[in-house]
């Protein structure tokens, strides 16, 4: 019955405005519009109206429009009301509309519905709130192609090879007396061949749309007045870490979100490492280690008179021995030495100026490479993804790996059957076939409300 219920919000952001929208959605909203509105709005019209209290007074003036079942963003009747952008006004409106019959919707519950009313698979759903919070052209042109269903269509696909292929191995099950084509020795391995082509492609581009959407946490640690702040300051074009040359200046981690080509990078500067007995830089300290802890790439920045090389004394035992890590060799103004970039795997090492801005080209472009950005990947076919895409999609390539060994026996084919029935519902996972209450929960709780 929670979704039975007519249900309101109002649907523009917080704040004064020029237009202010409380979005109405419900089954048969007829009685409720003629209450508010003193008529019922003709369908799909923009009406001029009035909105009245429950005393017949007028809260205020503007459009209506009156969407029917199913022709509506819920699948259900939707009315909008469209005034004028008042806090106050907008919060009067509400209430009338509550007093009439509605009650506050939920965070996303708008969306949830057309989920559930199937105007939209979950993958779309999500989408909705991915352009919402989309920080980068990149992230928005992804997320609204998720929402014109590229993704859905691309999973979809994929679903329906592997349904084909269960197929025939059921029947080779169930009827092994008869000739299927040398079933097992040609289509089964040639099907799954194309299968996982297809998903190693949908799984290169949706670590790309998630590198868009979640970004990359980058740690910057060192010895103090090694230059980290500067470096900062340089990556985030602005002075966001107070640089001096007395060591310990910065007590706290700083965070700044940059962009390099439309990836979001999360940058972190945190107190230099050392012995202290500075009671307010050992809490900086400890800090810095719990920020390293929760980074996803660590910049280890030292100075280049000091060290050409890592010196490994300034690495704590408390950082993970397969967190990637870059070491910056800074200040090379110092030393008369042009910018440089040594390729090693395990340690790759760049030497720049964070002061004069030599070698950040390079490491722009050694950050993005480190973090799995390929610019050529980056433009039509990039879904954005998220984390449970990922992992579903990890999932599936995990079952068709079992599979592709399965089939080279021929007495194995339950178990290859087995293994592309999980495989399949792995991947409905993502659009929402199969989705357990409680991640739809929390799926649309993180949606804003009138959404």
């Amino acid at each position: 019955m929670k979704y039975q219920e007519i249900i309101v919000a109002i649907a523009t952001p917080p704040g004064k405005g020029g237009i202010g929208v409380v979005r109405i959605s419900g089954k048969n909203l007829k009685a409720l519009a003629k209450e508010i509105l003193g008529f019922v709005p003709k369908q799909r019209y923009a009406h001029l109206s009035k909105f009245f209290d429950v005393d017949g007074k007028i809260i205020d003036q503007g459009i209506a429009l009156y969407y029917v079942s199913p022709h509506s963003y819920t699948g259900e009747d939707v009315l909008e009301l469209q005034g004028h952008g008042s806090p106050a006004i907008l919060n009067l409106l509400l209430s009338r509309c509550m007093a009439a019959g509605a009650r506050l919707a939920q965070p996303g519950e708008f969306t949830l519905r057309a989920f559930l009313n199937g105007k939209i698979d979950l993958v779309q759903a999500e989408s909705v709130s991915d352009i919402i919070n989309a920080t980068t052209k990149q992230a928005a042109r992804c997320a609204m192609q998720s929402l014109q269903g590229v993704f859905s269509k691309n999973i979809n696909e994929l679903v329906a090879s592997i349904t084909e292929l269960r197929v025939l191995i059921e029947a080779t099950l169930d009827f092994p007396e008869e000739e299927t084509d040398n079933l097992h020795s040609i289509q089964i391995t040639k099907r799954l061949a194309n299968i996982n082509a297809a998903l190693r492609q949908i799984f290169d581009s949706s670590r790309q749309g998630n590198l868009l959407q979640e970004g990359i946490r980058i740690v910057l640690v060192g010895e103090p007045n090694v230059g980290k702040s500067s470096l900062m300051n340089q990556l985030a074009e602005d002075d966001i870490s107070i640089v001096t040359e007395i060591p310990g200046t910065t007590r706290d981690a700083i965070q700044q979100t940059i962009q390099i080509e439309g990836v979001p990078l999360h940058l972190i500067d945190t107190a230099g490492l050392r012995e202290t007995g500075d009671i307010v830089e050992k809490s900086g300290i400890i800090r810095t280690h719990a920020a390293i802890k929760k980074a996803d790439l660590l910049l280890l920045v030292v100075e280049s008179s000091k060290s050409m090389h890592v010196n490994d004394a300034l690495i704590p035992d408390s950082i993970p021995s397969n967190l990637p890590r870059l070491t910056i060799c800074n200040k090379i103004d110092l030393l008369n030495k042009k910018p440089a970039i040594a390729e090693d795997i395990n340690d790759p090492v760049i030497w720049l100026s964070a002061k004069t801005g030599a070698g950040l080209p390079l490491l722009r472009q050694k950050l993005l490479n480190m973090v799995g950005w390929q610019a050529s990947q980056a433009g039509e076919g990039v879904f954005m993804a998220r984390q449970r895409h990922l992992e579903a999609l990890s999932q599936a390539k995990n079952n068709l790996r079992n599979a592709a060994k399965l089939a080279e026996n021929s007495s194995q084919l339950d178990l290859l059957a087995e293994e592309l029935r999980m495989a399949q519902h792995a991947l409905t996972t993502i659009t929402g076939e199969f989705t357990a209450d409680d991640l739809l929960g929390e799926i649309f709780s993180n949606f804003c409300i009138g959404k």
